[in-house]
């Protein structure tokens, strides 16, 4: 009786594991979109200007368009860190002032938990393909304004 009880415990918390290997990762659609122009380069982006928009990010998707990205609000000026947990692709985030203007730009590496802070206050980050900002000589001190927002 003990053997066939724990033999059902072990079952269980086995079909757990895999149930919870195999959920989906979480993801997010229907953000509002916006346009913000950068370097000359017209980039649509989701707008993540909640909590729970800013904390599920760009986790769970395969992919993001080459000339598409996520622009975080944060709503207030503060030193904003970023990482890569449940996020399946690699990002350069390039963190903002309320001027519009680039402090730092990083590159991050999908799943990873690394932190990647802004080196003064922010009050946005954007985030892009891999590369994107270096591929077209986008550095600090570069200014983004924001086009379009809902």
């Amino acid at each position: 009786m003990k053997w066939r009880l724990f033999y059902s415990a072990v079952l269980l918390m086995a079909s757990g594991c895999a149930f919870s290997q195999s959920a989906p990762l979480p993801s997010q659609s229907g953000l509002p979109q916006a346009t913000v122009d950068l370097g000359g380069q017209s980039i649509q982006v989701e707008l993540a200007n909640t909590f729970d928009s800013r904390r599920i990010g760009l986790m769970g998707r395969p992919n993001l368009p080459d000339n598409g990205g996520m622009l975080f609000d944060f709503g207030e000026d503060s030193t904003q860190c970023m990482w890569m947990k449940n996020t399946l692709i690699d990002l350069d985030v390039a963190f903002i002032d309320k001027q519009g203007r680039i402090l730092n730009i990083e590159a991050m590496r999908a799943g990873t938990t690394d932190i990647h802070c802004s080196v003064k206050p922010a009050r946005y980050a954007l985030e892009m393909n891999l590369n994107w900002f270096a591929n077209r000589a986008i550095k600090p001190g570069r200014t983004l304004k924001i086009t379009s927002k809902p």
